[in-house]
């Protein structure tokens, strides 16, 4: 680079970097805020809330750094001209695709950015987040039950004990109406988890069990001095962890098992995620050239930008819903496929053509223009739509 191009690129990239810090810190802080519940309601560590916090943060960069880097480039160019700088340089003979070079440079940079975020780190995120959740749900007795308080499960387990003696629960009454057609309730004075070749099973002493069919008036009751109950078939997530799309590797969705059912039922989703990663690097491109495209030419202090400006963002948030659009299409179709791939890449070549072409093609407008108004018969507004 230049020493004008490296001076363009330390000011975008300080107002990127500044937006991003900010951006990402504040929409952080509300998520995080949310999740409060992890150490309040279900008692764990202040490390633990960090860590499952924490892991949503690839995916916050990776939807926040295109727009930091729209902000940031509107910014530079907005400063480049308010400080007549950018009339210098294109008076000096600076050429457009010049001038885009330390704006396309940190394009690139995030587009790598937010490419490797997409394609690897946010799926290894999301499998982690979803592991770490299954572990803090697999021993409820011990993540999420509290004292005196009753625990109720979303696969219709409730749990609750009176105090805790040291690492014993007393007084413990737990229900269990997994099946519809059945309910268990057990009673016991005292109990105690424990750890057993990877399983974790909750230890019940001088109890009972309570066993009662739907329609039928008669219980059974067995008491008991001692009896194990499997915490691991109490999970709310029973039987082997199934990852959703956005939580499997890119690999395992560009070579999908076929066999798998969750797959063939599916099938469109894992689409949709394949080629959403695929072309989130291709979204930051398009931020860069659109914004060139608005507010690179050079004007005077006197003409406004406001009306750039608010079409630049428009037409970035018009792109932006198109993708979404297109990509619950793809979803629902194989063909739609070439509109989330086609989208950001017409965008960036119709932006290219305005910077290349954009002062020829507003001349000839305006000469039509012109043209058009000395055509015109005698009227009162006619010298000013000349002089316009």
């Amino acid at each position: 680079m230049s020493l004008v191009e490296r001076y363009i690129f330390r000011i975008v990239a300080g107002a990127f970097l500044g937006c991003l810090v900010a951006l990402t810190g504040v929409i952080w802080l509300t998520s995080a805020l949310r999740q409060l519940d992890v150490i309040t309601a279900q008692g764990q560590t202040l490390l633990v809330f960090l860590t499952v916090t924490s892991l949503t943060l690839p995916t916050l960069v990776a939807v926040i750094a295109p727009v930091a880097l729209f902000i940031a480039i509107i910014y530079a160019l907005n400063r480049l001209n308010g400080d007549s700088e950018l009339i210098v340089m294109s008076a000096a003979g600076m050429s457009p695709l010049r001038l885009i070079r330390p704006f396309l440079s940190l394009g690139l940079i995030v587009s790598a950015m937010v490419g490797f975020l997409s394609i690897y780190l946010i799926p290894a995120s999301f499998q982690e987040l979803r592991d770490l959740i299954s572990r803090i749900r697999a021993d409820f007795v011990a993540n999420i039950a509290q004292e005196g308080q009753f625990t109720t499960l979303d696969n219709g387990v409730t749990f609750h004990y009176r105090e805790r003696s040291g690492q014993a629960l007393l007084g413990i009454l737990m229900q269990d109406r997994r099946d519809a057609d059945r309910t268990i309730v057990y009673l016991a004075e005292r109990g105690q988890t424990i750890e057993q070749k990877g399983q974790s099973y909750l230890v019940l002493e001088n109890g009972s069990v309570h066993r009662q069919r739907a329609g039928v008036a008669d219980s059974s009751i067995v008491a008991f001095s001692r009896y194990a109950i499997d915490l691991a078939a109490l999970n709310q997530e029973t039987g082997e962890l199934v990852y959703k799309p956005r939580e499997r590797s890119t690999g395992d969705l560009l070579m999908p098992d076929k066999s798998d059912n969750y797959y063939r039922m599916q099938s469109g989703r894992f689409r949709a995620e394949l080629h959403d990663r695929l072309t989130a690097w291709l979204f930051p491109l398009a931020t860069v050239f659109i914004a060139f495209a608005a507010l690179g030419n050079a004007k005077t202090t006197r003409q406004g930008r406001g009306t750039s400006i608010a079409g630049a963002v428009v037409t970035v948030v018009a792109l932006r819903i198109a993708l979404f659009a297109a990509s619950s299409a793809v979803a629902r179709s194989p063909g739609a496929v070439f509109v989330v791939w086609g989208l950001p890449v017409a965008a960036i070549l119709l932006s290219l053509a305005m910077i290349l072409h954009g002062p020829l093609l507003f001349g000839t407008l305006d000469r039509l223009r012109r043209r058009a108004a000395s055509l015109l018969p005698s009227w009162p507004g006619r010298a000013r739509l000349r002089d316009a």
